[in-house]
């Protein structure tokens, strides 16, 4: 999916960028803080989104959860139904685990283009607004 990312913190900030894509009309890219995994957890994240996303049906969204330099806690992950993962590893790790996950429909996310942060945003729905505008 090729869309705006957007690193979450909270739920909170699921809804924000969630209702600023659905006022756009856009897709988004929901990405966790990096190496969130370790002390957030597969389950925590995917039930953080999913509820967030109830509120906001029609949109378009990919939940991305970063798992570090951990190739274990992205496989646990996986299994915990997240539907991508993010590994910062050695190509060869980063070629096992795509490889694994493409066998479970997982998408593995290596994007390193600029993204939104909203961790100490005074104004995310503000920012995620002008984040998602389309260029004229």
């Amino acid at each position: 999916m090729h869309a705006p990312v957007i690193i979450i913190h909270t739920i909170d900030h699921a809804r924000t960028a969630l209702a600023a894509a659905a006022e756009q009309g856009c897709k988004v890219v929901l990405h966790s803080a990096p190496g969130a995994v370790a002390y957030l957890g597969a389950t925590v994240f995917r039930d953080l989104v999913t509820e967030a996303a109830k509120e906001h049906p029609g949109v378009e969204y990919l939940a991305v959860l970063d798992c570090g330099d951990e190739p274990g806690l992205a496989m646990g992950a996986m299994r915990h139904g997240i539907e991508a993962v993010r590994l910062h590893a050695r190509p060869e790790i980063q070629d096992k685990l795509a490889d694994i996950a493409t066998q479970r429909g997982v998408i593995v996310f290596d994007h390193d283009g600029p993204v939104l942060d909203l961790l100490d945003m005074a104004d995310p729905l503000a920012a995620c607004r002008a984040w998602l505008r389309p260029l004229d």
